[in-house]
């Protein structure tokens, strides 16, 4: 068994400062779309969706995407159904897999939600920090998600 290699303090500061303001960016998103009537859940699959024309996205895709277990979307979707934001059908080209749409009420819903959205993630996230840090993020992001999920899509869209 090899030696753990412990965290330095650097490493435990800059770990923690990563824990919380993940929770923290949580709770004021979260808040933000509670005036929506929408969960970070549901704007999470809309946006997925609202990306796809209208054509629905396979339900392995939109997983992927999103980056949930199987289980977690399939709750997910079902209460979505239920309260009119989308709709399941069996896939046309081969009848295996299941599509999901986005309907006029979730896309009404998400569109309303957008511009509060985006506003509260500049304001907390993007405004506190220049170009060269946003690059230097997005690059260790990405590293992170390539070694812990390799066959992720990338995140340029579901089509």
């Amino acid at each position: 068994m090899s030696e753990v290699r412990w965290l330095s303090m650097d490493e435990q500061a800059l770990w923690q400062s990563f824990v919380l303001a993940q929770q923290d960016l949580d709770r004021v998103i979260s808040a933000d779309l509670a005036g929506s009537a929408l969960s970070h859940a549901d704007y999470a699959v809309l946006v997925g969706l609202s990306g796809s024309g209208g054509e629905g996205i396979r339900v392995g895709r939109l997983r992927q995407w999103i980056g949930w277990e199987s289980s977690r979307l399939a709750h997910q979707l079902r209460r979505m159904e239920k309260r009119g934001l989308v709709a399941r059908s069996p896939a046309v080209e081969d009848g295996r897999g299941t599509l999901v749409t986005i309907t006029d009420e979730g896309l009404a819903r998400i569109r309303a939600a957008a511009p509060g959205h985006v506003c509260t993630v500049r304001a907390n996230f993007f405004d506190l920090m220049t170009a060269e840090e946003q690059a230097v993020l997005r690059a260790v992001f990405e590293r992170v998600t390539q070694a812990i999920t390799p066959d992720r899509p990338p995140l340029s869209g579901l089509s």
